[in-house]
């Protein structure tokens, strides 16, 4: 599912208050980034069929010294935002199977851009990450078969973004 057919019908209110769930965010990624002409935001592809849980996480960078007297100090240097994708593997799923298809690459060839958005305020940001697939096909008999993908943030850090309509 692209992002377009995803907000039909939804219009964000950046105004919104009140309680949010995880199924309030949306994750999406660029199923064509080497293209030659850049996707718009609006055709990414959605990730959610078969996905369990996506844990989006701003990872600490830091730096720590021991100074005399004053004893061990951390520093905050920056973050690493980061994605954590768990479920049950779905052939024929666009966004899923552009992940699993990425288990060989390395290099460019494993990064993709990606929007996270609040789909209540349309607020979120918009970066790149390289795609690290874990397991592909995961489980025991009778069960069904499991992914385990992170996406790490690569590059600039991510920039704030807001969803609108094509």
């Amino acid at each position: 599912m692209v992002l377009s057919t995803l907000m039909t019908g939804i219009t964000p209110d950046a105004a919104f208050e009140g309680w949010v769930t995880n199924d309030d965010y949306v994750f999406a990624i660029d199923l064509a980034p080497d293209a030659v002409t850049p996707t718009a935001v609006t055709a990414y592809g959605v990730v959610q069929m078969g996905v369990e849980g996506l844990d989006a996480q701003m990872n600490p960078v830091t730096v720590e010294k021991q100074f005399i007297r004053d004893g061990k100090s951390t520093l905050k240097t920056g973050s690493q935002r980061s994605f954590k994708l768990t479920g049950d593997r779905y052939i024929g799923d666009d966004a899923q199977d552009f992940l699993i298809g990425t288990v060989g690459a390395t290099g460019q060839a494993a990064i993709t851009n990606y929007v996270y958005f609040n789909i209540l305020t349309g607020k979120g940001e918009k970066g790149q990450i390289t795609i690290i697939v874990n397991s592909d096909s995961a489980g025991k008999s009778g069960e069904s078969s499991s992914i385990d993908i992170e996406l790490k943030k690569v590059g600039a850090e991510p920039v704030a973004y807001t969803y609108a309509a094509a």
